[in-house]
């Protein structure tokens, strides 16, 4: 009878492993069209709980011309994840007591060009009216980063877009601009830059070397070379937002390349990083003692926000919320000229998984709606 048992759950087990294999394997089928179809030059994807990887899929080329193949070291632009990263900072200092997210952000900022009814938390949740004006003169290269003064650019910015498109509160409206107010606010009430706090108070206690995750490009041994779909409708409009004869460079095949370049405003899309610096985070983010922030700010993080009419807005304290399936998660996409990342936190499953690609995303794909299933549905 024992001896029956054991084979009835040996040939469980088994049939459960080649199940797990062929989910797993639907993931790499659907990332390899990605590159076969000329849909990325490369593409990572890893999900992950709090202490191992669940699985991981690394392809393609960081470097066309050169035949640099993407791996775990390769860096690629994270563009608006960095924004995660602020409005830990923020409530960082929240939990210091250095700041109150419920008080005017004209208490810490003096000079705020807007509202003196503006909260700090509405900078968060996206809910101050503040605009987002496109097209947005949002590079410089990075030859031309020892002498761009941030804070004179962004000051002419406010100057000529000062009236809010609607009320605090009243509504969700996406800012890049509230995320560089939210970052010299920091910097305020820090002393020191937007850039060192974060490397000093977030990426430092995880761990995070400079080669792994900075805003410094030359610190990396291998930065993905962005690229640009060649024959594509948003080719046609790019020369709309950039200068292409400044900042794109030769072309490779089906893609046109990106020179190095920089995010004018760093606290909104300025950190660069690898795979394994972006699993550390997400996965000290699954932690119940999490390093970084204490249980009870980290739910006000992953809490979402409604106006005061009462209507969801879909949006946390700079995390997304959204659902897959009946599984519960917050996420958070950067897309912009020559990549695309998303990473996400599944909190009551414990599991989180990210996506990086060295080609132009320009809204948020929610890319991960068709990999993360095979893992959840288990």
């Amino acid at each position: 009878m024992i001896k029956i048992t054991f084979i009835i759950m040996a040939i469980m087990l088994s049939v459960t492993c080649n199940s797990q294999t062929r989910k797993m394997n639907q993931i790499d089928t659907i990332l390899t069209k990605q590159i076969h179809k000329n849909k990325t030059p490369s593409v990572q994807y890893f999900i992950f709980n709090q202490d191992t990887i669940i699985h991981k899929f690394l392809g393609g080329f960081a470097d066309i011309k050169n035949n640099k193949k993407t791996s775990k070291t390769t860096t690629y632009n994270l563009y608006s994840i960095t924004k995660t990263f602020t409005a830990l900072a923020i409530l960082q200092l929240a939990e210091q007591k250095k700041i109150d997210i419920e008080q005017p952000v004209i208490t810490y900022l003096p000079n705020f060009p807007y509202s003196s009814r503006i909260t700090v938390r509405q900078l968060l949740n996206h809910s101050s009216g503040i605009p987002n004006p496109i097209p947005l003169s949002w590079i410089h290269l990075t030859d031309e980063h020892k002498l761009f003064d941030r804070n004179y650019f962004f000051n002419q910015i406010f100057t000529s877009n000062k009236k809010t498109k609607s009320g605090p509160n009243e509504k969700y409206t996406y800012s890049n601009l509230g995320y560089v107010l939210l970052g010299r606010l920091i910097e305020n009430i820090s002393g020191i830059s937007y850039e060192e706090y974060i490397r000093v108070n977030i990426l430092e206690i995880l761990g995070i070397k400079n080669e792994e995750m900075d805003f410094t490009i030359s610190n990396f041994k291998q930065h993905a070379k962005g690229y640009h779909k060649k024959y594509s409708f948003s080719n046609a409009i790019l020369g709309f937002m950039i200068d292409k004869s400044k900042f794109m460079n030769t072309t490779q095949g089906k893609w046109n390349s990106f020179n190095n370049f920089y995010v004018n405003g760093a606290p909104y899309g300025g950190l660069v990083g690898n795979s394994t610096a972006l699993v550390k985070y997400g996965q000290e983010l699954l932690k119940p003692n999490c390093r970084l922030i204490k249980e009870e700010y980290k739910k006000m993080l992953f809490t979402e926000n409604f106006t005061k009419s009462s209507k969801p807005t879909g949006m946390c304290l700079s995390w997304f919320s959204g659902k897959l399936g009946e599984n519960k998660y917050v996420t958070h996409a950067g897309g912009g000229g020559g990549y695309y990342c998303e990473i996400r936190i599944y909190p009551d499953k414990g599991i989180g998984s990210i996506i990086m690609f060295n080609r132009t995303g320009m809204s948020d794909e929610r890319f991960l709606d068709m990999l993360d299933k095979y893992v959840l549905n288990q």
